[in-house]
């Protein structure tokens, strides 16, 4: 007998809004229930993704084309859902996930001109047309986002040799259309994505999206 299929959550929205914080506390939420949980991240998620991560993330990349970003995004992304998600969704497993597609659409599509057509052809093509059962999208005010996201990249760059800061260098007009590339999709998918104030406190986003969850997935 073949296990029950897991459901696949994601979480969205522009650096430093807390996804990776609140992602881990409804894990942690979803363990106490009893569920089986894998929590993962685009870019990286496998060792090849680690890899392009460095890449993708690190300022000294320098040069790299809009398309080539988006490129080794979805080549990322690929290996992520053959080599860990659909495995993991096939053993019943939920899996929890600090990014996906909507942030290739949100980032490449709006945020470099690429357009979310564009995306959405990719990822049907490379992807499976893998859906999520519920996006979480954290909401929050572009400038005071990556500020916070610059500062953290800061500080860890500070305490090791780890330097993610190529997307935090650049400027807020970007971001302001990355924003309105995720207000967008959340507007197109209402029945999939669930947008979430972030601005409030680590206790009440956490309640909400706890909500969300068991509203949407029963659990």
């Amino acid at each position: 007998m073949h296990p029950k299929r897991g459901k696949f959550i994601t979480f969205e929205g522009l650096d430093g809004v807390g996804k990776t914080t609140q992602l881990e506390l409804l894990a942690v939420r979803l363990r106490e229930k009893g569920l089986d949980v894998i929590v993962t991240r685009e870019p990286g998620g496998t060792v090849v993704g680690e890899k392009l991560r460095a890449v993708l993330l690190d300022s000294k990349t320098s040069g790299l084309s809009p398309l080539a970003e988006m490129a080794l995004m979805f080549a990322d992304r690929a290996q992520h859902i053959d080599e860990q998600i659909l495995p993991a969704l096939e053993r019943g497993q939920w899996v929890l996930c600090d990014r996906f597609t909507d942030s290739s659409e949100a980032y490449q599509g709006a945020g470099r001109g690429l357009g979310s057509e564009t995306v959405r052809r990719l990822h049907k093509t490379l992807c499976h047309d893998l859906q999520p059962d519920l996006t979480i999208l954290m909401v929050s005010d572009p400038a005071s986002s990556v500020s916070r996201a610059r500062l953290r990249n800061t500080q860890k760059s500070q305490e090791s040799s780890l330097d993610e800061n190529r997307f935090e260098k650049e400027n807020l007009a970007f971001y302001k259309r990355v924003h309105e590339g995720f207000k967008q999709i959340a507007v197109r998918e209402p029945q999939r994505v669930v947008k979430i104030n972030a601005r409030e406190t680590v206790e009440k986003v956490q309640k909400k999206i706890a909500a969300a969850v068991e509203k949407r997935l029963g659990t």
